[in-house]
Formats: C-alpha cells, sequence, structure tokens
C-alpha cells in the first residue's frame, strides 16, 4: 500500500512557516502577521515574509532557513522563492528619557588602548550597513574617539523649532552621532565629578533628536568609573559588549568590567578580542602578538558569548586615523571578522527573544 502524497497548498506551507520565529521577538511569523502572502502549488512554492529592520543583518539567514525547511518538507516541488520585506514595527519609547530604541547596547573595555571605541563605531556602522536604524553615542566623556574615528567635525546645531530644542547630530552620515567631542574644544581636557558626568551623559542621551532607533549604540569609557552606573538607572539597556586583547593583563581588566556590567545588572551580550593576531603582508605568515585564544577562553570561563576576533590589520588602523573607519566594510581583509561579530550580536539576541515565553494577552470584552 503507497503512502499518501504529500499535499502541497497554502495551508500545508503555513504550517511549516509556523515554526520559523520573527527574530525580533521570538515568536512565530505566522502568529505574530508577518507571513504576507503565500502561493503553492506541485510546480512551485511563493513565500513573502515580513521582518524588521532590526533584524536587518539576519535576513539573508532567515530567507536560507525558510527555503531550507520548504524544500526539506515539499522535496518534489521544482521551485521555491522566499522573498523578504520590511515589516514596519515602531520603538516604544524606553527609560526616565523617553529615548525611542528597540536595544541599547553599551560597548565597554576594562582597560583602554584596546580598540574599544574602533569596535564600538564598527558595530554600529555594520548594522547601520545591513539596514538598521543605528545611533552612536561616545559616552567616553574623558576621550571622546568616535568623532575622529568618523572624520566629523563641528559643534551640533539646536533644532529650536521643537518645544524643548534638541542637539541635531553631527555629520553626513547615515545615523545620528553625539559626543562630548562636539562640545568642547579640541584638546581641552574634561576635569569632571560623578554628578557632572550623570548630568553630561543624560543631556546628550534626552536631548539629541536621535529619531526612532534599532539600535543605540554607547562607546564607554574605559574601566569600572560613574557611567555605567549613570546608564543603568536612566536607561534599561538591552546589554554590554567587553572588547579586550588576547594577553593576560588585558583580560585581568576586561574581567573586573564584566563584573561591574553584573553589579549593576547590566546583561553581558559578549566578548571581543581586538588585535588578535597579524598576518605579515610579505610572507603571510602570522604571529600572536599579544597571544591567542585569550578572550574565548576568558569567555567561556565566565559563561558569556564570545562574538569573534578582530586580527591586527595596517588598514584598520590607517582608516581610523583618516576618519574613514567605514572604509573597513569595503576591505575584503577586514570585513568578514566585522559583520562575524554583528551577526552573532543580532543572532544571540535573536536567541535570547526566542527563550523568553510570550507575554500573555488579555482578551478585549
Amino acid at each position: 500500500m503507497s503512502s499518501n502524497p504529500t499535499t502541497i497548498d497554502s495551508a500545508s506551507v503555513s504550517a511549516v512557516l509556523a515554526s520559523i520565529v520573527d527574530p525580533e521577538t521570538g515568536r512565530s511569523l505566522v502568529e505574530m502577521g508577518q507571513v504576507r502572502s503565500v502561493e503553492a502549488s506541485p510546480a512551485a512554492i511563493t513565500v513573502r515574509v515580513g521582518l524588521t529592520s532590526h533584524a536587518a543583518i539576519l535576513w539573508s539567514q532567515t530567507r536560507g532557513r525558510i527555503e531550507e525547511l520548504l524544500r526539506a518538507r515539499f522535496p518534489a516541488v521544482p521551485k521555491v522563492t522566499v522573498e523578504i520585506v520590511d515589516h514596519d514595527r515602531p520603538p516604544t519609547k524606553i527609560g526616565q528619557i523617553g529615548l525611542e530604541a528597540k536595544s541599547v547596547i553599551a560597548v565597554g573595555s576594562g582597560k583602554g588602548g584596546v580598540g574599544k571605541s574602533t569596535i564600538a563605531a564598527s558595530i554600529a556602522i555594520g548594522l547601520a550597513r545591513a539596514g538598521s536604524r543605528v545611533g552612536l553615542l561616545d559616552a567616553d566623556v574623558y576621550g571622546p574617539s568616535v568623532p575622529h574615528l568618523l572624520g566629523l567635525s563641528g559643534r551640533p546645531q539646536i533644532n529650536e523649532g521643537k518645544i524643548v530644542p534638541m542637539f541635531l547630530p553631527v555629520g553626513p552620515h547615515p545615523m545620528p552621532v553625539m559626543s562630548m567631542g562636539f562640545l568642547v574644544p579640541a584638546g581641552e581636557a574634561v576635569v569632571w565629578r560623578g554628578p557632572m558626568l550623570h548630568g553630561a551623559i543624560t543631556q546628550m542621551l534626552r536631548d539629541t533628536s536621535w529619531g526612532p532607533l534599532d539600535y543605540l549604540i554607547i562607546d564607554m569609557p574605559p574601566g569600572t568609573g560613574d557611567i555605567a552606573l549613570t546608564l543603568s538607572q536612566v536607561l534599561p539597556l538591552t546589554g554590554a559588549v567587553v572588547v579586550c586583547t588576547p594577553q593576560d593583563v588585558a583580560l585581568l581588566d576586561a574581567t573586573k568590567a564584566i563584573a561591574m556590567f553584573r553589579k549593576v545588572n547590566i546583561p553581558l551580550l559578549g566578548m571581543v578580542e581586538n588585535m588578535s593576531f597579524f598576518v605579515c603582508p610579505d610572507t603571510q605568515k602570522r604571529y600572536d602578538i599579544f597571544g591567542t585564544g585569550g578572550a574565548q577562553r576568558a569567555a567561556k570561563d565566565l559563561d558569556i558569548p564570545f562574538l569573534g576576533e578582530v586580527p591586527i590589520q595596517i588598514p584598520i588602523r590607517e582608516h581610523g586615523d583618516a576618519g574613514r573607519t567605514a572604509a573597513n566594510y569595503d576591505d575584503p581583509a577586514a570585513r568578514p571578522y566585522l559583520e562575524a561579530i554583528c551577526t552573532r550580536l543580532v543572532g544571540n539576541l535573536a536567541a535570547a527573544h526566542a527563550s523568553r515565553p510570550p507575554m500573555p494577552s488579555l482578551p478585549v470584552l
């Protein structure tokens, strides 16, 4: 007796799609109304699925997963087409300052000189290039590096048309950027105590016209100071990324930064190992100048995700010095490392959303 052939219709295809979750919410795409259309016949299956810009860097991965499941379920269908379209889901206002952002991510380090600002700017640029709405706040008040890394200068203009005047972010970049480097003269030292730092960070967050954001990336000052406490008080941070180099002395300081974030109840989203190794351009020989794999081992010991490594590359330094950090994504030697960090970061957020039980829904009587 032969088995019944697999039914190929919209209902059977939708049943497969029900197992695919929206990366932003962790809920089923079918349940969230993000399956726009389904066309199914023995000759072809075509589906249109809406995903938000928050998950823009995962669109290709999600499309591939849907295609894989559909081909496995309907192997006799010769053509499977999956189209991803934008699904608009605006952010809500969060925290005491009413920031419109879905994810707020602090990028910190236990010590200076590990390339934290370069990694923070690169994460923001990578997410923005993928299609997410991203803002970048340089909260490293004592040594703001983001303006230099992005080639930005000048003072922010004030939007006088608002009931409450707002800073207009500086520069032509597609993402809004704010930094203390725009507000104090170049070369002038900022000598402030905790209350002044708290006020400055709060003002830059509250009084900048960020617009609706998928991500606000915050470049933290190195060490374990007051700013992490300020941020934990005024914003519900999604989590923190810790940047370090492979050698033991840097890892010891990074461990302190991790302990600080945990003490103020900021979740750890992962570690990045910068300056992991150097490949000589003449001989292609690899040199582990600062050791190897230290951050990956530390991340495992501390039970936090490892997001990836970035090697020492002369063009990365040259682009940063020239204010062209975005050009690293045009360099085939640097781009894979930076894109992998962004993809793993957003993928881990998606996995965390999927692991949480759905919020209860209340019936409307």
